[in-house]
């Protein structure tokens, strides 16, 4: 049932509609004609009559044929529809207009144009409404409205902040042209919507951010914790609760904004509560985003799940852990390399408590920002020698500090991927493994593959070949065009044994050698379900 490559199929639609499947949440959505309302399959309304019903692939879409979005499911809290190819052309280049839409990095000097869309993707821009409209229905800047008025919706229901405010950082130029908007595409203005919104908090801003189940949240946030850093991160599973907590800067517009956030896991409802300090108010869109990329809540485990599971049967409920900060992600990968995770994080936490910022916080466990560019960038050699990193891991990690500074590397989901790969190896001490791992998790790159991974070897029964790398290549094209989840299954212990001819190894031995020591520019990492 995805929209973007089919005709939606309307009645297994409204089959969906009628059990409220969590699984197609952000997939379709459904107009209902009688009330001239949208809503997200997970609505918790009466179920309409199926000839009232019309169903779309988009939000933009939906509100093209003139529908308002539901004010009780909120089709702004769905997880993006994400949808990758590698079979037609036209189809790749429209859905990566879109993700480039989609991600506020990619813009840093404000919004973007058809224009502007174009030159980053080297086509004209013509070309880009075409295969645009043909893919999605919409053009690019109605895709784009879309975003932005239900970016603007969701703050209304859920922050205190002023509309005015609301209407600057929605991406609007004036208040007079977001009102204008707003009572254009829904009816009412955006004062009346907020009096139907919820309360405020007392301290921060909350929002919720929606995910599709299967979503295994132990894996995720023991990925995080077994890499945890005290004083700019947290994870509490106590009483049952899961919360992960963090401190964050962002520069963008050449201005940084710092501060903390806390993101509480609701099973229950497939949805993430999002708690972020007043002083990142100003950059919500692009903090809900990266929360978004770090969680991989835009995941969908049906599309996924249909090419890995038969042979990583025990991962559906897996996803690839992003980063909140590329850069970060980036000198802790360099700061692992040929070392155990528990060493890495040593060095990390030495690094934090001697060259991380102070910052002050309603959290006892959160005091520090991980170091700037600018501070690693001009870090000597006999500073980091004092921390316990060899000199080549002190070249790399002033190399990439050096590289983000000076903005000739951008490590984030808007960023050419190719070219940031090329240019990461391009730096003294990166590698194809550093590369590849800093793709999958701060590009947010469904299709990393580190193909000369040690602990991926063994994973996939390999090591003993002459050449595991390039059979470990040869044996992951069956994966494509998810291989970043394939390998994280593979880490975490989750592949069949007789998914390959060559692999002998179950998943207990797997867990068991994990923790041996791999070969330069090899990251060992793992995921414990």
């Amino acid at each position: 049932m995805t929209p973007s490559t089919a005709p939606l199929a309307d009645d297994a639609c409204y089959l969906a509609l009628k059990t409220r499947d969590a699984r197609f949440d952000g997939r379709f959505f459904t107009g209902v004609t009688s009330t001239g309302i949208y809503c997200r399959p997970v609505c918790s309304v009466k179920t309409p009559k199926r000839e009232n019903c019309r169903f779309f692939g988009h939000a933009a879409q939906a509100e093209g044929a003139g529908f308002r979005p539901c004010l009780r499911c909120r089709p702004e809290l769905a997880p993006h529809s994400v949808v990758w190819s590698i079979q037609d052309a036209s189809y790749i280049l429209a859905h990566q207009a879109a993700r480039l839409l989609d991600e506020p990095d990619a813009w840093p000097g404000g919004l973007p144009s058809v224009e502007s869309l174009a030159a980053r993707l080297g086509v004209s821009d013509r070309h880009v409404r075409r295969i645009f409209e043909t893919q999605f229905g919409v053009s690019p800047m109605q895709y784009l409205q879309t975003r932005r008025l239900l970016t603007a919706k969701q703050l209304l229901a859920d922050t205190a902040l002023p509309i005015t405010q609301i209407a600057l950082i929605s991406g609007y130029a004036s208040v007079r042209r977001f009102n204008a908007a707003f009572v254009g595409h829904y009816g009412l203005n955006p004062t009346q919507l907020r009096r139907q919104g919820s309360a405020p908090s007392d301290q921060g801003i909350t929002v919720k951010l929606g995910y599709r189940p299967p979503y295994d949240v132990a894996a995720m946030t023991g990925f995080f914790k077994k890499r945890q850093i005290h004083a700019i991160e947290f994870i509490d599973e106590a009483a049952g609760a899961t919360k992960m907590g963090r401190t964050f800067r962002v520069e963008t517009g050449g201005k940084v904004h710092a501060g903390w956030l806390l993101a509480s896991f609701d099973e229950s409802r497939c949805h993430v509560a999002l708690h972020i300090s007043d002083s990142l108010r100003e950059v919500l869109p692009l903090v809900i985003r990266r929360v978004r990329a770090m969680l991989d809540l835009d995941a969908d485990p049906q599309a996924i799940n249909a090419v890995l599971h038969d042979s990583f049967p025990g991962g559906d409920g897996l996803r690839v852990p992003g980063a909140m900060d590329g850069y970060e992600l980036a000198v802790r990968a360099v700061l692992g390399q040929q070392i155990t995770v528990a060493a890495a994080r040593t060095l990390a936490q030495r690094m934090v408590d001697k060259l991380g910022e102070a910052i002050e916080t309603p959290w006892p466990g959160l005091t520090r920002l991980f170091p700037a560019p600018a501070v690693l960038a001009q870090a000597s050699g006999n500073t980091l020698g004092q921390l316990g990193i060899v000199r080549q891991r002190q070249t790399a990690i002033v190399g990439i500090a050096q590289a983000v500074a000076e903005k000739r590397v951008q490590l984030h989901g808007g960023a050419d991927v190719n070219a940031t790969i090329a240019a990461l190896k391009e730096l003294p001490g990166i590698g194809d493994w550093t590369a590849q791992y800093i793709a999958m998790r701060a590009l947010r790159w469904p299709d990393a593959f580190p193909a000369g991974d040690v602990a991926l070897h063994k994973a996939l029964g390999v090591q003993g070949q002459k050449n595991p790398a390039k059979e470990a290549e040869q044996a992951s094209l069956a994966w494509k065009p998810w291989r970043s989840y394939a390998v994280i299954r593979a880490w975490s212990g989750a592949m069949q044994p007789s998914a390959l001819a060559p692999a002998t190894q179950n998943a207990t031995e797997f867990i068991a050698t994990r923790a041996q020591p791999a070969r330069a520019d090899t990251l060992k990492r793992s995921i414990k379900p």
